[in-house]
């Protein structure tokens, strides 16, 4: 028997014995393909037609699969392979095929194995195999979101394969070959820095050392140029690590080619252009060496605040930036100490720049130099560097007939005139990088501090600056930053208003600056009326301004970051307004601008340089909240309220297929509810395995549970139920039983209003479900109640199988274990009709609890029994982790306690696996409880330790009853099965 043959990495193709199959033209192959990526598993007709279709389905699409699924069969039943075949189900249809005979799957099995392996070189077979599967792109010309979903999907697992494979190679020395094969990879993808790492160490220990070292500058500049960062630290010691090894080989060579190389980057002139001509380092007015004008010792620096609060560290790391005098004989650096102070609009950098240059002048007696670089200037055009470069040369006594007409000549004759000079200079409000450099002295007794709201990377990265960002004051500062402006008598008269003042001005300085200015110069403005005006968020930085424009109003300080931004950028800062939650991802914010992600991250990194947003460690980006309120006022004054609606239907429909995606992969077996694909741009972010669905869901929580509330209020029609059903888990699982039942009624009430019968019936079950939880019994039966009656209404077998079931679990709350019995035995019923295998084990398991409930331990262990074969049969965890729960309790129940501990222990290995904290509580109680029936009272204490320490977190009610139990194990109070255990 000849095995069928499927491929889809490189066009969609059926082969026996290496010969083609028909199967048909090219959305008939599409079929084929939507049920090869799932072999195995049941792909329902409304999915099929998502993926082969997506937006634009023909009239009668299901008369169209179900005859292209016809012609399939077959063509496969030709084929000499009776292990291949595609099965009709309730639930969808299936692919059945041998693994190894479709190239996806086959890719991931070799790629699993090869990870898997100890021996390199058995590894690098395997990775081989793998990729040798591929011959082109993934479905080859088929296009669809849903194929270019997966095409993307797919092309980063072979580049992550190929990742790999290189470690391995490089471990087994095949440095040669590897870096001929790395070159083509690293144009592809051209800021990948694990790829430009692995192609370094292959040239270099291939005897190319010069290019290795070439590929860092490569990358180095690419960083700096399209995203304004520097490499990671671990490419920076590789690059170290080869530069040492390359220095010990020719270290003269490379050390006079660095330098040469810094001197050129400064833009100053060769070092043998730049000695001192007999200046010392302190020389006054009367010490110009020949061939220079005479010096002028300038004084520009402009008045400031004398009382700086709040900016201790920050004044403490420019103190530690002046330089000292160097001893004679002793080199000195070759360029003048540089340092970038960034951050938003309004938060103080001028400020500190003024106050520290005046407190640090003395130490500079050949002067101070100041200029406002315009760089976000309202009303002008950021200052030519030229420009700037002619006002230092008049400042320090150059002549009309001495300066320069060349721009070039003029920075030359510049840096002349102050080398060797100990000289302070502040540019402040830099626009770029750009406008800088030609500033920039020659000499190291400088200092130059520059002022931006932008992060000026290519100055760190080029020059070595130090980088210092400014943030919002702490609430201890800004408190007192309002009380030194306010008086004590305002704050003592109304301390809660000032504490509530401050948090509202978000501790921006400017904010919190004008606030003082408004309380104290408008006579009868309590603090409390302005934190009441603040309040408003229609006119919250309306409150924020003074009357005179200019610096002395918030919304003109944002205004001029916001015009400095490129068109993109601009119509990203804006719709970011309109994201649920306090932070948002790239993926969310790529949706919503209906960019590619990678468009997207370029624009937000845009924004981050422009201290208009901020960027978290963990990748997530937030506004500022008076930043956010500009945002806003932008969104409805800039975008066209059409586009705005685009915007969050595409926003909305990324949180919802996300939502659906990740629970699916949490609970595979529950029951998909209906939904339409998203709106192009509007798509899902991927998500590979249950880890990375908790971490999304946990990550997004309260972007999610905000999302039910602004799309009940006018959001796509339907998201707000249908967020609600697939948050409903994680919010079950995580004990946030009260923002269930919350978000359950806001999700009812859309779906009433709407008049959607099926969401309705949906949201009143999950309502019901939601009040149990939270222990509103009363109207969880009322709403269930409801639930079963709409169900039944458009029949609806798994539906009222579903109620049924949560009816039984309510019982079980309430101590009815017959009532629970019967609602299970009904749950079971409407399951085994409806053909549903995770649903009828399921109900087993609650018919199982219920009869140990009753005192019939055996009848509940064979129950139990059955449901965790089926639970096993299906590959449902969740389900697995509760039947061994319930079998622990049922053995208890009959004193078998070595079982019952065993049981148990299964149940803590599972629940912690799915990261279900309260049921992991539960089973570490009952676990506990064996324990001490064993007379083990220190794992009991252990195993109750553990569950209290999760209830505590979970601010749970029964926590007290395990502090009890707790208390009580020395007394072994606890010798078997509770009377009434947690429900199933």
């Amino acid at each position: 028997m000849t095995p069928v043959h499927f491929r889809l990495l490189g066009g969609i193709e059926v082969l026996t014995d290496g010969r083609a199959v028909d199967v048909g033209h090219t959305r008939q192959r599409c079929v084929l393909a939507a049920l090869l990526v799932d072999a195995g598993r049941p792909v329902t007709v409304d999915r099929l037609i998502d993926r082969v279709w997506a937006d634009h389905p023909p009239q009668r699409a299901r008369d169209a699969l179900y005859s292209y699924l016809s012609r399939l069969r077959r063509a496969l039943a030709h084929a000499p392979d009776p292990a291949t075949e595609i099965e009709r189900r309730d639930d969808g249809y299936v692919l059945r095929a041998r693994p190894e005979t479709i190239d996806i799957h086959h890719f991931r099995t070799l790629v699993s194995r090869a990870r898997a392996a100890t021996d390199d070189e058995r590894a690098m077979t395997l990775y081989d195999r793998a990729l040798a599967l591929w011959h082109g792109e993934p479905f080859g010309s088929v296009d669809g979101p849903w194929f270019r979903q997966q095409r993307d999907a797919l092309g980063q697992e072979r580049l992550a394969a190929e990742l790999d494979r290189n470690d391995r190679a490089l471990r087994c020395g095949r440095h040669t070959a590897l870096a001929a094969e790395l070159h083509g990879r690293v144009e592809e993808h051209p800021l990948d820095e694990r790829l430009a790492a692995q192609l370094m160490r292959a040239l270099h220990h291939s005897g190319r050392p010069a290019e290795a070292l070439a590929q860092y500058r490569r990358l180095h500049r690419a960083l700096a140029e399209e995203l304004g960062i520097a490499p990671s630290e671990p490419l920076r010691t590789l690059h170290q690590r080869l530069l040492a090894s390359t220095a010990a080989t020719d270290s003269g060579a490379v050390r006079t080619g660095g330098a040469r190389r810094a001197t050129e980057d400064s833009g100053g002139p060769h070092p043998a252009a730049t000695a001192r001509d007999g200046a010392g380092a302190g020389g006054g007015a009367g010490d110009t060496p020949p061939g220079r004008p005479p010096y002028r010792v300038p004084r520009q620096l402009p008045p400031t605040s004398l009382h700086l609060i709040g900016r201790g560290a920050e004044t403490a790391f420019l103190d530690d930036l002046l330089p000292a005098p160097a001893a004679p004989g002793t080199a000195t650096a070759a360029t003048a100490p540089l340092v970038t102070l960034s951050g938003p609009a309004g938060v103080g950098k001028t400020t500190l720049a003024l106050h520290w240059a005046h407190r640090a002048k003395d130490g500079f007696p050949d002067g101070q130099l100041y200029i406002d670089l315009r760089g976000f200037a309202p009303d002008a055009s950021p200052l030519p560097p030229d420009e700037a470069v002619h006002r230092f040369l008049e400042a320090l006594g150059a002549g009309p007939g001495v300066i320069p007409a060349d721009p070039t000549a003029r920075s030359a004759l510049f840096r002349t005139l102050v080398d060797g000079r100990r000289l302070l200079m502040v540019l402040d409000n830099a626009r770029d990088t750009d406008q800088v450099r030609p500033l920039l002295p020659g000499t190291p007794h400088c200092l130059v501090l520059v002022t931006s709201r932008r992060r000026l990377a290519g100055l760190v990265v080029h020059h070595e600056a130090r980088h210092l960002a400014l943030d919002v004051l702490s609430p201890h500062a800004a408190r007192e930053l309002l009380t030194a402006r306010l008086g004590p008598d305002h704050v003592h008269a109304e301390p809660d208003a000032l504490a509530e003042l401050v948090e509202r001005c978000g501790r921006l300085p400017l904010a919190l600056s004008i606030a003082a200015a408004r309380a104290t110069t408008s006579p009868g403005l309590s603090l409390g009326a302005l934190v009441a005006e603040l309040r408003d968020g229609r006119h919250r930085l309306a409150a924020l301004a003074t009357g005179d424009g200019g610096d002395t109003d918030v919304t003109s300080v944002f205004s001029w970051s916001y015009r400095a931004l490129t068109p993109d950028a601009a119509r990203l800062f804006r719709l970011l307004a309109d994201h649920p939650g306090p932070d948002t991802t790239a993926a969310a914010a790529a949706a919503s601008a209906g960019l590619s992600f990678d468009q997207a991250r370029a624009l937000l990194a845009e924004l981050v340089n422009a201290h208009l947003l901020q960027c978290h460690p963990s990748d997530r980006y937030q506004l500022h909240d008076l930043v956010r309120a500009y945002a806003a006022d932008r969104l409805a004054a800039d975008e066209p309220e059409t586009d705005r609606r685009a915007a969050r239907h595409r926003l909305f429909d990324h949180y919802l297929h996300s939502a659906l995606s990740a629970d699916r992969l949490l609970d595979e077996h529950r029951d998909p509810i209906p939904v339409d694909p998203p709106v192009p741009g509007g798509h899902p972010r991927p998500i590979t395995g249950p880890e990375e669905a908790r971490a999304w869901f946990a990550a997004e929580h309260t972007a999610l549970v905000a999302a039910v509330d602004e799309t009940a209020r006018g959001g796509p029609a339907g998201h707000a139920w249908r967020l609600a059903w697939a948050l409903g888990p994680h919010l079950q699982r995580t004990g946030a039983w009260t923002e269930w039942v919350r978000a359950q009624r806001v999700a009812l009430a859309a779906a009433t209003d709407a008049g959607d019968a099926i969401g309705r019936a949906h949201a009143t079950h999950a309502l019901g479900l939601a009040c149990a939880w939270a222990g509103q019994h009363a109207e969880a039966e009322a709403r269930l109640a409801s639930a079963l009656t709409e169900y039944a209404e458009f029949g609806d077998l798994r539906g009222q199988a579903h109620t049924h079931r949560t009816l039984a679990w309510l019982a079980q709350r309430q101590d009815r274990h017959a009532d629970a019995r019967h609602h299970a035995a009904r749950t079971l019923r409407f399951y085994t009709r409806a053909g549903f295998l995770p649903g009828q084990a399921s109900a087993l398991n609650v018919i199982g609890w219920s009869q140990a409930q009753l005192g019939h331990h055996r009848q509940a262990l064979s129950a139990c029994g059955r449901a965790l074969r089926l639970f096993e049969q299906v590959a449902n965890t969740t389900g697995q982790a509760h039947t061994w729960d319930s079998l622990a309790y049922a053995h208890r129940g009959l004193g078998r306690h070595e079982q019952a501990i065993a049981c148990y222990g299964e149940a803590v290995r599972l629940f912690r696996t799915l990261g279900d904290r309260y049921n992991t509580a539960t089973s570490l109680t009952g676990l506990a409880d064996s324990h001490s029936a064993t007379g083990d009272l220190n794992a009991a204490r252990t195993a109750y330790g553990e569950a209290l320490t999760i209830l505590d977190e979970l601010d749970h009610r029964e926590a007290r009853e395990i502090r009890r139990r707790l208390r009580s194990a020395d007394s072994r109070n606890v010798q078997g099965p509770p009377k009434t255990g947690r429900p199933r």
